[in-house]
């Protein structure tokens, strides 16, 4: 049964969360100010499947109880997207929002479960 529990935990925090972090971005964007210049959207490549993996590793931490391997998640994030990020304010922002959106939601389902296994 806690196998069960584990991989649900990992599939609703992996897979469920790109909504969630999809409408936490679509939010972020209708209350900026001021509104942003027009142009072409900034979009970093292969966030969804990161940000997929970034979840299921989040999750996966939290129920293994090893906080740091989140801060593993995060550095490693962010060194492989340090150039884009430092050439474009409007991508870091969006990284930025979309990756705290993306781990609160992956801590969010993996905490109960975790609770619920003790």
């Amino acid at each position: 049964m806690t196998i069960l529990w584990v991989v649900l935990g990992l599939l609703a925090a992996g897979l469920l969360g790109w909504p969630v972090t999809y409408g936490v971005l679509r939010l972020a964007r209708a209350v900026q100010d001021p509104p942003p210049p027009p142009g072409p959207d900034v979009v970093l490549r292969g966030g969804l499947a990161i940000g997929v993996l970034e979840r299921l590793a989040v999750a996966a931490a939290v129920l293994a109880d090893e906080p740091v391997a989140i801060a593993y998640v995060v550095a490693v994030k962010g060194l492989g997207r340090y150039a884009e990020l430092k050439e474009t304010p409007a991508a870091a922002e969006r990284f930025i929002i979309g990756t705290l959106a993306s781990m609160l939601w992956a801590v969010a389902v993996a905490v109960p479960i975790r609770l619920l296994l003790l």
